[in-house]
């Protein structure tokens, strides 16, 4: 069950990944179209404006498009065989389930409590996708469809119908009965969905008193979580979901970025829901603080060695927000030195929200720019002073911190290790002649990745071992059938791992974000015959 979901949690990063330049694009539209930054030219009405204005319509396609997104990217990371087509199985499912949803609560939206000739939006419970008016089920309905398509797709895409009925095999067959599952599920959506957003509504009100203690709740069980996969399910209702906001944090933001900026009033006013988006904060001043805690901790003769493992490692967790090629560096080697991590990083957050503040900074320094630093600078430039001050604070006390840990508990952390093995990527040429060695033809496309892939592949046994390969953000995520055939982390590290998951026959090989072109070799690899 776990491996389920965390498999899940992965899939659904498919789609996060595509909000981080959406929303840059969307700020820089709105700094640019903000005349307290860029002067008259971008007075509303001006060529300027109206140039700003088409390149932000098209950068908000993300936004108002999240829900078809989801439906679309979880058959990719969880469908068994023809991702693609069920992708297109799930979008189609989808549509016709909101079609349904459409027509009961127009025609029966006394009995189930919805006002169907109110405007979508506000507090109506309606929404407009795809040109339905339907319930707004958010993410939520949408995973959940999608989630459903995917299912009948792992059982039903390959049976065969006899011949007379071939036409409806496959993909139509999936849809076919998709079609008749959503009538009832339509229906139960119509029923319940109401009352939960009712719920919702309630506990944006419980959330939002929490005040300062929610906010380090919500932060610590968002860092604590990320050795199991299933932090994206603490994030991801407050985000891009209705936990605290209607849409998500993420979506609220862009869309009062302007209207913040112009503001004089403190943001914790404007936006007290902002606090449930500052765990960013610990990417991007946490990291500093961790690797030069690393750095002067490790042995005289390897520090030049970590050095070089620590620049890029932090680099990608200040700037980009991927934050688990630095963190599992540590997590395998002491889990109490990332607990301690989560501890600092919820106190790091409820702090800075207990001094005013506020805003979508789940990601790194980029985002934070683009999002919050540059356009809300005019007018609330004593916010981001103090968000610098308590952030450079919490880099020195992590340094101290982790520095007095390691050293107390003499932890092997990077450059402290006994065996002073020398940790290297395979080269092409290495690969090669591996694969001249043993006889194995050369894949078409190899690249720079499929060495890396080649040593997993071998660490888990041959591909006669592997049972499902999927990947999240930074984690290739494989199911084995015989756990014991797997070999040790330190062959995937020699590789390039950052660490390695095991839990039962599932495991997670931490690669970075370089991920998504290592599974595809991994794959290539499994479809070559013997």
């Amino acid at each position: 069950m776990m491996e389920k979901v965390q498999r899940f949690g992965g899939a659904m990063f498919t789609p996060v990944l595509l909000f981080s330049f959406s929303g840059i694009m969307v700020a820089l539209c709105i700094i640019f179209k903000n005349p307290m930054l860029v002067g008259s030219i971008a007075t509303e009405g001006s060529t300027w404006y109206n140039i700003w204005t088409i390149i932000e319509n098209g950068a908000w396609t993300v936004f108002n498009q999240m829900e078809l997104l989801f439906v679309i990217g979880l058959p990719i990371g969880l469908a068994k065989k023809a991702n693609a087509r069920a992708a297109m199985e799930a979008f189609v499912v989808y549509i016709t389930c909101n079609y349904f949803i459409s027509g009961m609560i127009e025609y029966f939206g006394n009995f189930f409590g919805v006002n169907f000739a109110a405007d979508p939006g506000g507090e109506s419970g309606l929404k407009m996708i795809a040109g339905i008016k339907t319930l707004d089920t958010g993410i939520i309905g949408a995973i959940f469809i999608s989630a459903i398509v995917v299912y009948l797709h792992n059982k039903f895409f390959d049976m065969k119908l006899p011949d007379f009925l071939g036409i409806f095999q496959g993909s139509s067959f999936v849809v076919i009965l998709g079609f008749f599952l959503m009538l009832p599920v339509a229906f139960l959506i119509a029923l319940i969905w109401p009352k939960v957003q009712a719920g919702i509504g309630s506990m944006q009100g419980f959330l939002a008193s929490a005040g300062v203690f929610g906010v380090w709740l919500y932060t610590f069980l968002e860092r604590i979580l990320i050795p199991t996969g299933l932090h994206h399910f603490v994030y991801t209702p407050f985000v891009f979901g209705p936990a605290v906001v209607e849409e998500g944090i993420s979506k609220y933001w862009m869309a009062h970025l302007q209207e913040f900026a112009q503001s004089t009033r403190p943001l914790k006013e404007l936006f007290p829901e902002g606090g449930f988006a500052l765990h960013g904060n610990s990417k991007i001043f946490a990291a500093p603080g961790i690797a030069a805690a690393f750095y002067f901790t490790a042995k005289p003769e390897n520090k030049k060695k970590v050095l070089a493992i620590l620049i890029p490692a932090t680099l990608t967790a200040v700037l980009a927000g991927i934050t688990e090629p630095l963190e599992f560096t540590f997590l395998f080697i002491s889990p109490p030195l990332f607990a301690v991590h989560a501890v600092l990083a919820a106190t790091m957050a409820a702090t800075m929200f207990a001094f005013g503040v506020v805003g979508d900074m789940g990601g790194g320094l980029i985002d934070l720019l683009a999002k919050v630093w540059i356009p809300l600078f005019q007018n609330h430039r004593s916010m981001i002073f103090t968000q610098l001050v308590i952030g450079l604070a919490f880099t020195a006390l992590y340094f101290l911190v982790f520095r007095f840990l390691i050293l107390k508990f003499k932890l092997a952390t990077p450059g402290r290790e006994e065996n002073n093995s020398e940790v290297k990527l395979y080269t092409k040429k290495d690969y090669k002649e591996k694969q001249a060695n043993t006889g194995t033809p050369v894949i078409a496309g190899a690249n720079r990745y499929t060495e890396q892939a080649a040593v997993y592949l071998e660490g888990f046994g041959g591909r006669d071992n592997i049972d499902k390969v999927t990947n999240c953000a930074t984690r290739l995520r494989i199911t084995v059938k015989d756990q014991d055939q797997v070999l040790p982390d330190d062959i995937f590290k020699g590789a390039g791992a950052h660490g390695v998951v095991r839990n039962g026959n599932a495991f997670q090989v931490i690669v970075g974000l370089d991920v998504p072109q290592v599974r595809e070799q991994f794959e290539k690899l499994l479809a070559v015959s013997d």
